[in-house]
């Protein structure tokens, strides 16, 4: 797997695809959390996989690697919080993804160049 050169979090975009410590693909970027003019990045809000998905907050310190075309995690999806509160995924939300949604994610990458 290219991930693309190593960048800082003011060059990562919304749709970067965000695995986790095992190298398996989990969603996209949704939003990076940081106060740019501090120059501090608390993490990203990760919009998780199978489709329609949730959005769940990976802090800073639970991301291995920004590269320019993939968020490394240093921890599994379970360990990531819901947005907006604390709430952990429970092992049925950890589904795997339809082969329909992973077509359209697909899709959506070649489109955005997100590969």
């Amino acid at each position: 797997m290219d991930l693309g050169p190593p960048i800082a979090f003011i060059a990562l975009r919304e749709g970067t695809p965000v695995y986790d410590a095992q190298r398996k693909r989990i969603g996209v970027v949704e939003e990076v959390v940081a106060d740019e003019h501090a120059a501090i990045f608390e993490g990203v809000v990760v919009h998780t996989l199978p489709l329609p998905g949730r959005h769940l907050v990976a802090d800073a310190d639970q991301i291995a690697a920004l590269h320019e075309r993939g968020v490394l995690l240093s921890v599994g999806r379970a360990a990531l919080r819901r947005s907006g509160g604390g709430a952990r995924r429970s092992a049925a939300e950890d589904q795997l993804e339809h082969p329909v949604q992973a077509a359209l994610r697909r899709v959506w990458d070649r489109i955005t160049r997100n590969r």
